[in-house]
């Protein structure tokens, strides 16, 4: 089986000169090799074909047989890094809290033990005839949730 490592540190210099980063690799037991990237404007076809040649150039398939799928992370998918909940701050989001509480709001900062995320919701203030529209900041550790994902709206 290929090492992860090894496909790891290739990936880090495929990319070193550029403003990709990381976000996931596997390497299963059959050598099913996955690696997702992206960067803070997304990713295109060409920079995942640059990155799967710099990568099958180092790798020697005399030695052992590997497939090998580079992509994009999807825009759908659960943040797995730092840097991606760095890059959507300002956006929508939704939280899905170990606890099963799903939240939606606006991710408003992101560093290595937290984030938080400004929720509206509605409160009746006392003495109020109507509900009234309140931001409110929540903030989360990565361990307290199970997934942070962009949330994509059409109105």
């Amino acid at each position: 089986m290929i090492d992860q490592n090894i496909v790891q540190q290739i990936a880090e210099e495929g990319i070193a000169d550029s403003d990709m980063f990381i976000v996931d690799i596997t390497v299963t037991p059959d050598n099913r090799i996955v690696v997702e990237i992206d960067n803070d404007g997304g990713i295109d076809i060409e920079s995942c074909t640059r990155l799967h040649r710099f990568i099958e150039s180092r790798l020697d398939r005399d030695a052992e047989d590997y497939e090998l799928e580079v992509g994009s992370a999807g825009i759908t998918a659960p943040f797995k890094v730092l840097r991606q909940y760095i890059k959507n701050i300002g956006n929508e989001v939704e939280v899905l809290t170990r606890a099963g509480q799903k939240l939606y709001g606006v991710l408003k900062s992101a560093d290595e033990e937290q984030f938080v995320v400004t929720i509206t919701k509605k409160v009746k203030p006392e003495g109020a005839k109507r509900k009234i529209e309140v931001e409110e900041d929540l903030t989360f550790t990565y361990n307290e949730i199970k997934y942070t994902k962009y949330l994509i709206r059409f109105k």
